[in-house]
């Protein structure tokens, strides 16, 4: 009975978290673990998103995995760019409009001008999260910090109901984190970036298998007749604020870390998790 009146007394609950800190965590057990980009899909479209895909002809999967690959590369350069300058705050909104722009240009072309237009939102989302990363107290001029930005597009999406278990946010983590360590270090040490180097092609990929999953939703929705240019703006828009709202819970969770440190945070963002 003493514990929890002095708990209460200095404005932590009984998990030894502030109040506020506690509903921010339960926010980012929201985003991170119950995405939405599937349902606002579906609710463009009009059908299920598991079944957007068989709007693609076969010959798509090489064109989106290239693609994708491109864009999460151009991304890292922009991140690690990041690195070597001033903080500067940015516009969420501007980020999405520019977001929604590229979009529009992809529904109005199709998958031809995917290899062009991705890169282009890629490299504009990245730069919102990384503004969302500095407003959670991230440092980006260190690797590990500008990397978890583009990690944040292997957190934002389930490969699918068969397998969830392995989909969960700090599952999805716990995969990269080697992958993270060994870039940031082998950045840390060269001071420079190599452009091919084996340690960022591992990283890439493995953000790359993930990522994909979510881009072919993205295209297949796209694609379809009755979507066309504004569509695609509108689907870009709603793949955009997808990822910030991601980015949120992923620093979210970082910045609690920091506070309280990694075995707390998980302890209560599975207990949250349950809950949901």
């Amino acid at each position: 009975m003493a514990m929890e009146t002095e708990a209460l007394t200095i404005g932590l609950d009984l998990t030894g978290m502030a109040p506020e800190d506690l509903a921010a965590l339960r926010k980012a057990v929201r985003s991170l673990e119950h995405p939405g980009l599937a349902a606002r899909l579906t609710n463009m479209v009009g059908k299920p998103v598991e079944l957007i895909g068989n709007a693609l002809p076969a010959s798509a999967s090489q064109v989106i995995a290239t693609a994708t690959s491109k864009g999460l590369e151009a991304a890292l350069k922009v991140a690690l760019r990041t690195m070597q300058r001033t903080p500067h705050a940015g516009s969420q909104l501007l980020h999405k409009a520019l977001a929604t722009a590229s979009g529009a240009a992809g529904g109005a072309f199709g998958l031809a001008t995917l290899p062009i237009e991705l890169p282009v939102s890629t490299i504009i989302m990245l730069r919102s999260i990384a503004d969302i990363a500095r407003s959670e107290g991230e440092d980006l001029s260190e690797p590990e910090a500008a990397l978890s930005c583009v990690q944040v597009f292997a957190l934002g999406g389930r490969a699918g109901s068969a397998d969830a278990s392995q989909s969960g946010y700090f599952t999805v983590r716990g995969m990269l984190a080697k992958s993270v360590t060994e870039a940031a270090r082998f950045i840390a040490e060269r001071g420079l970036i190599e452009e091919g180097a084996p340690v960022l092609v591992r990283f890439i990929t493995l953000v790359a298998s993930r990522f994909g999953v979510l881009v072919t939703q993205k295209v297949a929705a796209q694609a379809l007749p009755v979507i066309g240019a504004l569509g695609g703006a509108a689907v870009n828009y709603a793949f955009t604020k997808h990822f910030q709202e991601v980015a949120r819970g992923h620093f979210t969770v970082r910045r609690l870390e920091r506070v309280y440190g990694k075995s707390l945070v998980r302890t209560e963002y599975e207990r949250l998790a349950q809950d949901h």
